[in-house]
């Protein structure tokens, strides 16, 4: 495929770009080669929010260093600009929502996860994301969303999807939401006017939302699979053909780094202050989500399953391919 093929394939199925919450862009280079001291130098797209801590807490603590890799976190606004990078070979590696590199795949783009990258915490009214409304509003619970406009970042992707299906399972239709695509920190502005009867929204903006007198409806990756893997670090299926010493260091590398984020909360709260502009006062309510090591293969075939049922996608693709083996 073409790059312009790629880039056109992607923009047609990813959209994580309004995940970022603020954050500035870096001018590294993509390029791979000889670090410092004997080093490989590797590039890794991620987006500026919570769900990354774990990677920049990696560096850091020198989890990376120790595997013999030099790493650069090259910002970029979300998987429309990750995954035809990491499949050009511009970026070693990338962060994304399942549900993009899914449907990445399903048109082709040789992609291949290679670590967990964020998972949902399981607590029902205790994630890191959530469906909210404002105060006094008549919608109590996802049956009552059937029929309502909601606020998404991105149509027809990872939480319209599960948005769906916390709807289904309550007993009502999907089919007559009516998905709105705004900016997050627009979704919170929205239900607060009333120009959206709800709005799904991650941290730091869920908090911002509950300051704000909102209230949760329903934890739609909770409600889809306590165990969801909303997220993965992934490589292009070549370079994990011609490199697999490097992707086995850098999954050795982000375990480790997951595991440490998962165990540390506090200093997920530090390292977020130095690449995101999120108040120290809403920093320090936030839910942080859980940073599992292992991939939850089931929840990314369920993930699949309701991209088919939404007709995101004509046929499930085989999963194989994506997945680590």
């Amino acid at each position: 495929m073409t790059r312009r093929g790629v880039l056109g394939a992607v923009a047609a199925v990813t959209g994580a770009g309004a995940l970022a919450a603020c954050g500035s862009s870096s001018d590294s280079s993509g390029a791979s080669g000889s670090g410092s001291a004997g080093t490989t130098a590797i590039t890794v797209g991620v987006i500026p929010i919570v769900d990354v801590a774990p990677i920049y807490l990696g560096v850091k603590q020198g989890y990376f260093k120790a595997e013999g890799l030099e790493v650069k976190l090259q910002t970029a606004q979300g998987g429309a600009a990750i995954v035809p990078a990491v499949v050009s070979g511009q970026y070693q590696f990338g962060f994304s929502n399942s549900v993009s590199l899914i449907l990445a795949s399903s048109k082709g783009l040789k992609l291949k996860a290679v670590a967990e990258g964020v998972s949902t915490t399981g607590v029902s009214g205790k994630d890191f994301g959530a469906v909210v409304v404002k105060s006094g509003s008549s919608i109590t619970n996802a049956k009552d969303l059937e029929g309502k406009k909601i606020g998404v970042n991105t149509l027809n992707n990872i939480n319209t999807t599960t948005i769906n299906k916390a709807v289904r399972d309550a007993g009502g239709d999907p089919s007559t939401i009516k998905y709105t695509e705004l900016g997050f920190p627009d979704i919170v502005s929205a239900v607060k006017k009333g120009d959206i009867d709800a709005g799904q929204v991650v941290e730091p903006f869920l908090t911002t939302a509950e300051s704000q007198g909102m209230t949760q409806v329903v934890s739609n990756y909770v409600a889809t699979d306590p165990n969801l893997t909303v997220a993965m670090y992934f490589t292009s299926q070549q370079y994990a053909q011609q490199h697999a010493d490097i992707v086995a260091k850098f999954t050795t590398a982000m375990n480790k780094s997951l595991e440490y984020a998962n165990s540390n909360g506090d200093a997920v709260r530090d390292i977020l202050s130095t690449y995101t502009d999120i108040d120290k006062a809403v920093l320090a309510k936030i839910t942080l989500p859980k940073w599992p090591t292992e991939i939850n293969d089931d929840s990314i075939s369920l993930l699949a399953d309701l991209a088919v049922t939404d007709k995101l996608i004509t046929s499930k693709p085989d999963l194989s391919t994506l997945l680590p083996s």
